[in-house]
């Protein structure tokens, strides 16, 4: 399962992203769906099994512009993003 990072600025998704690969989660930044109905446009995307280090990573920066955590999942053959609680 994929884990979405949703950020309302552009900047904090890209620094985000960058800080997740520094400290060994591999993330890439992708288009926020539209089905989030949320964002800025940007959000990053790595797997489920990082989830607790991602979380982490998140509280030691100052990411005043993030939303939430979103996972994706495929019903049907369609996508739902859906809130990702833990």
């Amino acid at each position: 399962m994929m884990i979405l990072a949703v950020f309302r600025a552009r900047a904090q998704s890209l620094d985000y992203a960058e800080r997740l690969q520094k400290y060994g989660v591999s993330a890439t930044t992708v288009p926020t769906p539209k089905e989030a109905k949320i964002g800025c446009g940007l959000c990053v995307r790595f797997d489920a099994r990082s989830f607790i280090r991602a979380q982490a990573i998140l509280k030691t920066g100052r990411y005043s512009s993030f939303k939430g955590f979103y996972k994706i999942d495929y019903i049907g053959g369609r996508m739902s993003v859906t809130p990702y609680r833990l």
